[in-house]
């Protein structure tokens, strides 16, 4: 998993509230077996209309938002199903993180499964950081420092936001669960080899 230190990037503005999975990858789209393939089809309801032409109402759409990496929502982002491919369809779009007043509780914990960091910041703030990048504004950059947990406006205020610590060291290590299970090896190896003197006939 990519690590994440510092992120300075395009950011998207998509204020619509309770944006659920389903509409971050429409169900039919998930025929894949692995993570790739969904990045395409994000957001596809919105994106495409009825006569298969590109939605101008979207933000995703506007050429000034195009590599965008930071996506600016709405309240409850992620609610509905746990279909973790809503946070892949994310990052294999280019956005590495989403910033709202709340998320979906398992959407939120399958952020930090996949490299994607999720701030939450009050209502007025995401409001307020959007407007920046709206408009004529649009295209506009931000930086997000995991490090020292703080936002960089596109007016140079800097924003704090607050992360739990263990999921802050997963991101910036850029570990998956497999790897936090692999730094703790040496523990595990000094456990079974007691383990296997105690009871030498479970290892038989």
């Amino acid at each position: 998993m990519e690590k994440f230190n510092t992120l300075t990037g395009i950011a998207v503005p998509l204020l619509r509230p309770n944006i659920d999975t389903d509409t971050i990858i429409p169900a039919q789209f998930l025929v894949s077996l692995d993570k790739s393939g969904f990045g395409k089809n994000l957001f596809a309801g919105w994106r495409i209309l009825p006569d298969g032409s590109p939605n101008p109402e979207l933000p995703l759409n506007d050429t000034a938002y195009h590599g965008g990496v930071i996506l600016i929502a709405g309240v409850n982002f992620g609610c509905g199903s746990s279909r973790e491919a809503a946070v892949w369809a994310l990052n294999e779009y280019g956005f590495r993180c989403v910033i709202a007043a709340s998320f979906g509780e398992i959407f939120y914990n399958n952020c930090f499964k996949n490299g994607m960091l999720p701030i939450i910041l009050p209502k007025e703030q995401t409001e307020r950081l959007a407007a920046q990048v709206s408009g004529s504004n649009a295209g506009a950059t931000m930086t997000i420092d995991l490090m020292q947990q703080c936002i960089i406006a596109p007016d140079r205020a800097r924003i704090d936001f607050t992360i739990d610590p263990a999921r802050r060291d997963v991101l910036l290590e850029g570990l998956d669960e497999i790897g936090l299970t692999l730094k703790k090896e040496p523990q595990i190896a000094a456990f079974q080899e007691a383990d296997r003197r105690k009871r030498p006939w479970v290892y038989r």
